[in-house]
């Protein structure tokens, strides 16, 4: 075993160990886009201590970064539920069924261009987190200055197009600085900025809106959170890194490190910007990337929902409009913990489908309380209950999916599958509170937790099928302890379905 990144070799050591150029001379020139085969790459040893301080600098900057523009973006999807009580509903004329309409639009364009989640892939990831992240901005500011409800339709959609090329694709770009078990907790940095953004949203939106400008409240709302957006987009081109080889904030050393765990992950030390249409089109045929696209649908119906009409249900329980804004922060809050300790767990135990199973049921209960208890104290700590299970299983889901696929081009078209069913679940979620049913909502809230529970029982069927697969690979390769990964027609790499392939349950 070579030993990288280790000061003091012991005496008895014949060879020094091997650096990444070392690995550059045993690898074939042809082969190094593609699968490295070389037992070098794989007998490599990292220095544990060197390996985390890398995996620090990342985390600084890759999914805290990426988690910041999504916490902009939840802002700026789920504002309009603020505007709705701060008088857009009545400048606009938003009556009968026009309110869900701006929501199920979003999502309509949302879903439809899905497939831009391989644009990271495709293009380098500064440049297209730039271009995103200014247009979305752009179009949310520019709701502040729509004057009907037709204008704010197209509006709506053209966010929902610019978003779909941030949100849904941001696991799948970490899938290319982290490996497998460390991408849990990763993916769940990254969407722990939704509930965060909820946390303070309400906040936000009173002091924004209780003042007395001379521009109506609900637009100086949208004004103030959509410019800042087109701001960020200068941090995206400056301090995104397209790869951790290359990263400006890493040492050479730290370079180095970085590209040996590229090459032992994937065998790439830096991923071709080339989808392989076959391997593409082999995801469409994988069952388990339908469990995961139908329990991300699943959970849609309530994680759709739960930020645009929590001010309404709060406002229903008998809060005035102001309050209703400010009790929103405490679910959220909790929500926003329970994910990034969710995702901990769940990386260090790889168990990813218990906890999905107990955190979708704890979702369904509080939906239930909701549902059926008149007391509004019980019904609080029902929404409690609901958004410290709604957002954390989403937050386990997405890296399940990336787990569980053996290349790029399948984990981006994983990714791509999930997104395109599992986004049909706003259009249910977003049209299951209509206001006739104040104060109760008790069909929407039924819906929702029948729809958490079904998540639950998907995610104990799927982990029933992974165990299943993990013995067939048992049975083909031995014990995982004992497989070779660099025997001969095996990749080195730990994905791509080699002897040290096993699937995340």
């Amino acid at each position: 075993m070579g030993h990288f990144g280790r000061k003091d070799p012991s005496e008895d050591e014949i060879q020094r160990a091997p650096s990444d150029r070392d690995v550059e001379k045993t690898v074939p020139a042809h082969q190094e886009a593609g699968n490295i085969q070389s037992p070098a790459v794989a007998a490599t040893i990292l220095d544990p201590e060197l390996e985390r301080r890398v995996l620090r600098k990342l985390d600084w900057r890759v999914p805290t970064l990426m988690g910041f523009f999504y916490l902009l973006a939840f802002l700026d999807r789920s504002n309009i539920g603020n505007a709705k009580i701060a008088g857009m509903t009545e400048d606009l004329n938003l009556t009968g069924n026009r309110y869900s309409w701006l929501l199920t639009i979003f999502y309509i364009s949302y879903t439809v261009f899905e497939f831009q989640a391989l644009m990271w892939k495709i293009v380098k990831p500064h440049q297209w987190a730039a271009f995103v992240v200014f247009s979305w901005g752009l179009v949310a500011t520019c709701q502040a200055a729509v004057t009907n409800w037709q204008g704010m339709m197209a509006l709506r959609f053209l966010m929902g197009v610019f978003e779909a090329g941030f949100g849904p694709g941001v696991p799948y770009l970490l899938s290319f600085f982290y490996r497998r078990h460390e991408l849990g907790l990763r993916c769940g940095l990254f969407l722990s900025a939704a509930p965060l953004a909820n946390t303070f949203a309400g906040a936000l939106a009173y002091g924004i809106t209780s003042g007395h400008s001379k521009l109506a409240n609900w637009r100086l709302l949208f004004l103030v959170e959509g410019l800042p957006v087109c701001a960020a987009a200068i941090l995206a081109w400056f301090f995104v890194p397209d790869n951790a080889s290359s990263a400006k904030f890493l040492t050479e050393e730290e370079k180095e490190v970085a590209r040996v765990r590229a090459l032992q992950q994937s065998g790439e030390a830096e991923r071709e910007g080339k989808v392989q249409w076959k391997e593409l089109l082999e995801t469409l045929f994988d069952a388990k990337a339908w469990f995961t696209a139908l329990m991300y649908f699943s959970c849609n119906v309530s994680f759709s929902s739960l930020p645009v009409f929590l001010p309404t249900i709060l406002k229903e329980m008998g809060f005035t409009a102001i309050n209703a804004q400010g009790l929103t922060a405490p679910p959220f809050f909790a929500s926003f913990l329970c994910t990034i300790a969710s995702t901990w767990v769940a990386d260090r135990l790889q168990q990813r489908g218990l906890m999905i199973a107990g955190l979708s049921a704890i979702g369904g209960v509080g939906y239930i309380l909701c549902a059926t208890c008149e007391s509004v104290g019980v019904r609080y700590f029902g929404v409690f209950l609901a958004a410290c299970g709604v957002f954390p299983s989403i937050a386990n889901i997405l890296p399940w999916v990336l787990n569980n696929q053996g290349s790029d081009t399948r984990r981006g078209g994983g990714i791509i599958l999930l997104n395109l069913i599992g986004q049909c679940g706003p259009f249910l979620g977003t049209n299951v509170f209509p206001d006739k049913q104040a104060p109760r909502f008790i069909k929407g809230m039924s819906i929702c937790a029948a729809f958490m529970f079904f998540t639950t029982l998907l995610a104990l069927c799927l982990r029933f099928l992974l165990v299943w697969e993990n013995r067939q690979l048992d049975k083909k390769y031995g014990p995982k302890i004992d497989a070779d990964p660099t025997k001969e027609g095996e990749a080195a790499a730990e994905d791509n379905y080699g002897a040290s392939f096993r699937y995340v349950l």
